[in-house]
């Protein structure tokens, strides 16, 4: 399985992040403990949202979806609202 993810920082909580893994639980370790250029700064984070996938490229679809414009606000009315 994939897994396609939205996280938001703790410290920030401004800062979003959405990503593709193939394993979710070393992910967040690999971000809360700053291996990612892109999420470094803003650790730690927790998961707002996350789906899981039957294989990668439709993972790596609905990521790409969801960062784009139209994508972005499907994801604030539909997934994580006020969360």
């Amino acid at each position: 399985m994939w897994y396609v993810y939205i996280i938001r920082s703790v410290a920030s909580p401004e800062q979003e992040y959405t990503g593709a893994t193939e394993n979710l639980k070393q992910r967040m370790a690999d971000h809360n403990a700053g291996k990612s250029s892109h999420t470094a700064k803003y650790a730690p984070w927790e998961i707002l949202w996350y789906s899981a996938f039957p294989d990668k490229l439709k993972a790596l679809a609905f990521e790409k979806y969801l960062k784009s414009h139209s994508g972005r606000a499907f994801t604030k009315k539909r997934l994580i609202g006020s969360v």
